[in-house]
């Protein structure tokens, strides 16, 4: 399979199963490529690890989500963080802000 296809395949299989509890091993089966290759073939061609590609997605798809009105703990169970705390911190290293603050309505359109 030519690598552009690949990665596709890869991005697409994450997308359709983003709020699922997916391995690296799950996506390069859907890919039918050993994980190993898919990982570096991945990294060579977007920059980012699939596990960075699935965390960055997820915290990008949770501002979306909060933005909306969706509470935080929901939104952390949703998106596979075992504490409220632990998808707080993520969230803030990732946007730089609490999730509060898009439920809080003191940040739009970030």
């Amino acid at each position: 399979m030519e690598w552009l296809t690949c990665i596709k395949s890869s991005i697409d299989y994450i997308e359709n199963h983003i709020k699922e509890n997916i391995s690296i091993d799950d996506v390069a089966n859907n890919s039918y490529v050993s994980s190993y290759y898919l990982q570096v073939g991945f990294d060579i061609m977007t920059g980012y690890s699939i596990g960075e590609y699935i965390r960055n997605r997820k915290l990008c798809l949770a501002a979306l989500d909060l933005e909306k009105g969706a509470k935080v703990i929901d939104v952390a169970f949703e998106y596979g963080y075992e504490t409220p705390e632990s998808f707080t911190k993520a969230f803030k290293r990732f946007h730089g802000f609490n999730p509060s603050q898009i439920k809080n309505n003191k940040i739009k359109r970030f």
